[in-house]
């Protein structure tokens, strides 16, 4: 017993170590990216005073998951400072998903070196781009695609235990946190078990079951044709796969060739559980590619390609690297202290450069409670420490695109409304169409931000209420700016 004990905590303390590893090299931003879509929920729930306008870009979002709910319970038992709550929230998923990792992979490989090959990969490559679909495998920041991770792969694990119960818990989690996810979850569980007791002849049942899983969850599929909806549409064109690069394309389709060789490696090995999977996958992808050329290629279908059936090669993603990196373990690294470290530090040094290079700006990791050091976010801090709770903003629309800016959301740090913008809200109309007028009718009213003058503004707070508004140095001439630093100004309409 003793020496079990001890197995268990050597193995969660390399775990806590290799998460600790991963945000030193992957960084961490809270309030970066897709944080402007899913954070403005919980803080309305911990402060329902804010966000008096504007709140139909973020509560789409939320209302489909319980992530604002869980996220703010939370904070309100702990009591801890939003920031901090959020940071050990990322680091908890980080540290579920090796763990997860570290179960599956014990039942791909009867060796400790191969698991802990696969586990390490995925540590060391969290934010790889998932093809082209707009994805990581975890992001640098807290959302519901993080707590979905972790779940979706404890539930595959405990699928091949045969462990049913336990599987449908993990994907009634994932669901409950992001529908989607858990729905390509889901089908790859159906069709892991169809496999197994029916072999391959019944694996084209799944190709109507996936499809079908990504169906529900409130997405309205009326066709929209209004204007306003394709404008945001464009915005997104991952939902496209004619939009893709030919290199993302590549990512859909090479996958099935490893898989192949991984599902005959284990084969050889007699690894069951293992070649399993392979050949699982193999028909999940095809499904899923299949239906992406469906939904998106043909111009009608505009308003289906929202459901993304290409999103569900994130979990794909994830288990490759696990797979690929548990037979590099077994084959190649061994228990050569050098091999790993061959292959590790050069891959920890490229993706520490890679981040650097998207957040060139900003701290590495915006510790909680830290000054930022981003001028942008500089300016929303003092926003949301020196200005009305019902303050209503406008700035450039395509703000979280300029240079210095670093993709930092202005809702979730500001805590303040603003107009709505061209890279989220436009995410938000793309799988919500009834805002697209609203959407399109605000974006236009800040068209061409950088020719607007003292009257652009009256008219905005006269027809939008607006009240501030935030412009790029040197400014407007005529407005009262009551904070300015070298990127900003933060400036009353008079």
């Amino acid at each position: 017993m003793k020496l079990i004990l001890s197995e268990k905590h050597k193995t969660l303390a390399i775990l806590l170590l290799l998460t600790m590893g991963a945000l030193l090299v992957h960084g961490y931003h809270p309030f970066a990216e897709d944080a402007e879509i899913y954070l403005p929920g919980v803080e309305k729930i911990v402060h329902p005073g804010l966000f008096p306008t504007g709140q139909e870009f973020f509560a789409s979002h939320a209302s489909l998951t319980v992530f604002p709910n869980l996220i703010a319970f939370s904070l309100r038992v702990t009591h801890l400072p939003m920031e901090a709550g959020l940071f050990l929230w990322h680091l908890a998923s980080i540290f579920l998903l090796l763990l997860a990792c570290w179960e599956l992979s014990s039942l791909f490989f009867p060796n400790a070196t191969a698991r802990w090959g696969g586990v390490c990969l995925v540590a060391a490559l969290l934010t790889i781009p998932v093809a082209g679909t707009a994805l990581y495998i975890m992001d640098q920041y807290l959302n519901p695609r993080n707590l979905a991770a972790f779940a979706v792969i404890f539930a595959v694990a405990r699928i091949l235990e045969k462990k049913y119960v336990r599987a449908a818990l993990w994907l009634v989690f994932a669901g409950s946190v992001h529908p989607l996810m858990a729905a390509f979850a889901f089908s790859f569980c159906c069709l892991l078990v169809i496999l197994e007791r029916f072999e391959k002849k019944a694996a084209a049942v799944n190709a109507v079951t996936g499809l079908a899983m990504l169906l529900p969850f409130g997405i309205s599929l009326d066709p929209p044709t209004s204007p306003a909806y394709h404008a945001a549409a464009m915005r997104h064109g991952f939902h496209y796969i004619q939009l893709w690069q030919w290199y993302e394309q590549l990512g859909i389709l090479a996958p099935v060739l490893l898989f192949w060789w991984f599902g005959r490696i284990a084969r050889v090995r007699q690894w069951r559980r293992l070649e399993l999977v392979c050949g699982a996958l193999i028909v999940y992808d095809l499904v899923y590619f299949s239906a992406a050329l469906v939904v998106d290629l043909p111009a009608r279908f505009e308003s289906l390609a929202r459901l993304q059936p290409l999103r569900s090669l994130h979990l794909l993603y994830m288990l490759i690297f696990l797979i690929m990196g548990g037979l590099l373990g077994e084959f190649v690294l061994k228990n050569r202290a050098w091999r790993w470290l061959a292959l590790f530090v050069p891959l920890g040094v490229g993706m520490f450069l890679a981040q650097r290079g998207l957040f060139p700006s900003s701290a590495h990791i915006e510790w909680p409670g830290a000054a930022p050091k981003n001028e942008w976010s500089q300016a929303f801090v003092w926003v949301r420490d020196n200005t009305p709770v019902g303050a209503v903003f406008a700035l450039d629309p395509d703000f979280m695109q300029l240079r210095g800016e670093d993709t930092t959301g202005f809702r979730c740090l500001a805590q303040r409304s603003r107009l709505a913008d061209l890279s989220k809200d436009s995410g938000a109309v793309s799988m919500f169409p009834p805002l697209a007028e609203e959407w399109w009718t605000e974006v236009q009213a800040q068209t061409p931000w950088k020719s607007f003058r003292t009257e652009d503004f009256l008219r905005l707070k006269n027809k939008h209420g607006v009240s501030w508004v935030v412009v790029q140095q040197p400014g407007v001439d005529g407005l009262d700016c009551a904070y300015q630093n070298a990127a900003v100004r933060l400036c009353r309409i008079p």
